[in-house]
């Protein structure tokens, strides 16, 4: 079944991001199109996928004729995402778009906004628990197995592979990891996989790299989110003299999630190997247009849609758009149509 959303192309000015800290939020003025505030909130800025996504949001909102708050910024905290939505709400937002790094925590205030009908859409992450009107996401567990199968096959079933995991408070960390350990345990056994988990935090994850080349060697690297792992891993690597092109016995492959231009650079210079490449651009058009949609009264069903994705029901009443997010190495980094090349 093909599902629709709409988009509406009357030009509005969008309030500039807030870049920092929470922020109070304002309604824009009444844009020429359809529908009543839409708030949104950041979920970080130490990422470079978050900033590419953030870069986005503006973008898409003016191409689709959202009104657009001013947008808050809840840098990885879900107290602060919390206050956000409060100020949001109380300055007129009539749906919210976020995406919460804690899933669990954050029930209690999707909940609150249930029983004040404002829909929610949640980006790139899955809510444990409270109704959304639509989760906006890739197939994460397609991330940990396209890494699983691409590290496999690079080291012809043997060796050792350090992961390092995101949060496992958020369904992004847990379906990641549970995807790699699975299709590792089935399809790569003599395959040693060292678990590390980090809170998505890049000084973490070069630490237990650290701790574990001191300890043995290491033949391939998980990264769950390039963003905020590849600088630091590529630092320490070149310290320790292990950066090395792909044709050196001492290479040590590397597949990583997010798909930012930094990626493509690395693969290009045989740093790293692979990565899977989150729609920042998808999220940030999809997810205003959702929230267009809840406010226009419209609904979906579970099934493909216009836009290469397909619609898939997580829980009774819950729908989820998963976005395609290919795997990208040498062989097509330099494909013009990865949002990671369309970026200056």
């Amino acid at each position: 079944m093909k599902t629709r959303t709409v988009r509406r192309l009357a030009t509005i000015a969008v309030i500039p991001i807030c870049a920092i800290g929470a922020q109070s939020a304002s309604a824009t003025t009444e844009p020429a199109g359809d529908g009543g505030p839409i708030g949104l909130d950041l979920p970080r800025a130490d990422s470079d996928f978050w900033n590419a996504y953030s870069n986005y949001v503006p973008e898409k909102a003016e191409e689709l004729g959202v009104n657009l708050m001013d947008v808050t910024n809840s840098q990885n905290d879900v107290g602060t995402l919390v206050t956000n939505v409060q100020q949001l709400v109380a300055q007129g937002a009539e749906a919210i778009v976020m995406a919460p790094q804690d899933t669990g925590a954050i029930t209690s205030t999707i909940e609150e906004l249930n029983d004040q009908g404002i829909p929610v859409v949640s980006i790139d992450t899955r809510p444990d628990a409270g109704d959304v009107f639509m989760v906006v996401r890739a197939d994460n567990r397609a991330y940990g197995e396209k890494a699983c199968e691409f590290l496999g096959e690079q080291l012809g079933g043997e060796g050792t592979i350090v992961e390092f995991q995101g949060s496992l408070s958020s369904v992004n960390g847990r379906d990641r990891s549970e995807a790699f350990a699975e299709c590792m345990s089935e399809n790569f056994p003599d395959i040693e996989v060292m678990e590390e988990p980090t809170e998505w935090d890049g000084a973490i994850a070069q630490d237990a790299l650290r701790a574990r080349l001191a300890q043995g060697e290491v033949n391939g690297i998980y990264m769950q989110a390039g963003g905020v792992f590849l600088a630091p891993t590529l630092q320490l690597l070149e310290s320790e003299g292990l950066l090395v092109p792909p044709d050196d016995p001492n290479h040590i492959f590397i597949v990583s999630n997010d798909g930012i231009p930094q990626e493509f650079e690395a693969i290009r210079a045989g740093q790293i190997d692979a990565t899977v490449s989150q729609p920042a651009d998808l999220y940030a058009e999809y997810g205003l247009s959702y929230a267009q949609a809840a406010l226009n009264g419209e609904t979906f069903e579970p099934g493909e849609t216009d836009h290469d994705s397909t619609i898939v029901e997580v829980r009774p009443g819950v729908l989820e758009d998963q976005l395609p997010a290919p795997l990208v190495t040498a062989e097509n980094v330099d494909d013009p149509e990865l949002w990671g090349n369309q970026v200056g």
